[in-house]
């Protein structure tokens, strides 16, 4: 039987027949404890997934989990007739008491969900494929989510994708410069600088509110292990109320690039064309009968948005001391920023190019 850990505890409050045999931590991520769960009745075993919420960064967690169990029912009634309909959406594991989540004594709040098996997911992009049923999937959990009742969701993090207040942070960061870094971060300070103007571009386009993810990384994604097909959206902590072109552009941040976020060797920080037609033909496959022309006209100016929305984050944490990213080397923070600006960079030498495929495929996806 499993020590009597505080995940231990948790578990056995959710409604599961059988016994608890094992607990261990489980995946990859970095801001919520995450196990794996192994629960026995008499020859079989099942998988769950049970996290403990970080409420450091999510400070409201029954909000969050007010959204998230609207968002899985709504998804789950509509995939009910599908095949394979239990594993494209999370399935929570309501407690004995019936609510969504258990706080512990300390504080702690934990959820379940079914582990979605024979899936993965991905840290890299490894091929245009991929890439197109990545976006699909993320267009596909948009276009969902369209008809979701009133209510508007939570915003479970004020401001996440609000360049402008990213931006007010980053000046607030600078003319404090608490670690006394400014100095050796004078180029990337006067990039920045220079693209002030953009930073309100999406929010002053006045585009319709949608139910967005707000973190579209590969690995928010999981593939079926046969066929390779993505089969859910996963990580529903950022879903809240947002532009459609937060998604997309973080999808172009995140996956046209080879390069990693924290690359020393900018000379392999690109965005890679083919890649990001990938992402706009998967994407647009299954969102682009809601989004409106105006929507479908800056998609290629969403991914250099968020890509400048996340670099000046990297570059105010970088002047605050790095209180907030977690580094493993002086000066990662800014090289971080550096990667993104190096990424913005190539996105400004090729928009041409991207507003032309923009325009070719929605194109092709109206006719």
């Amino acid at each position: 039987m499993p020590n009597q850990t505080p995940a231990y505890a948790a578990a056995i409050q959710f409604q599961i027949d059988g016994d608890l045999i094992s607990i261990a931590p489980f995946g990859s991520g970095h801001i919520n404890d995450t196990y794996l769960a192994l629960f026995r009745r008499g020859s079989a075993q099942n998988a769950f997934v049970l996290q403990r919420i970080n409420t450091a960064i999510f400070r409201h967690p029954a909000a969050l989990m007010e959204n998230i169990a609207r968002v899985t029912s709504h998804l789950a009634a509509k995939l009910s007739s599908e095949p394979d309909g239990l594993r494209r959406v999370l399935t929570l594991i309501p407690t004995r008491d019936g609510r969504s989540w258990v706080e512990d004594a300390d504080g702690g709040w934990w959820r379940m969900t079914r582990l979605i098996e024979h899936a993965h997911a991905s840290e890299t992009i490894e091929s245009r494929q991929q890439a197109y049923r990545a976006a699909h999937a993320f267009g596909r959990f948009q276009q969902s989510l369209v008809d979701l009742p009133a209510p508007p969701l939570h915003e479970t993090i004020p401001g996440f994708h609000n360049t402008p207040q990213r931006f007010s942070a980053f000046e607030r960061a600078l003319a404090a410069d608490t670690a006394n870094r400014a100095v050796d971060a004078r180029e990337e300070i006067a990039f920045a600088l220079a693209r002030k103007p953009i930073a309100g571009v999406l929010l002053d386009a006045h585009l319709p509110e949608r139910v967005t993810h707000n973190d579209t990384k590969l690995n928010n994604v999981l593939f079926d292990d046969a066929t390779g097909e993505s089969l859910c959206v996963i990580d529903l902590d950022t879903v809240m109320p947002g532009l459609s072109l937060y998604d997309f552009g973080d999808m172009v941040r995140t996956a046209t690039s080879a390069a990693t976020e924290d690359e020393q060797d900018f000379a392999r920080v690109a965005m890679q064309l083919p890649m990001f037609e990938a992402l706009l033909r998967g994407y647009l496959s299954a969102a682009g009968s809601f989004l409106t022309n105006a929507e479908k006209t800056l998609l290629g100016f969403a991914g250099k948005l968020i890509t400048f929305e996340q670099g000046i984050r990297f570059l105010a944490d970088h002047l605050a001391g790095d209180a907030y990213y977690k580094v493993h080397r002086p000066g990662q923070n800014l090289d971080r920023c550096r990667t993104q600006f190096k990424l913005i960079e190539s996105m400004e030498q090729q928009e041409e190019a991207m507003d032309r495929l923009v325009s070719e495929v929605v194109r092709e996806t109206t006719n």
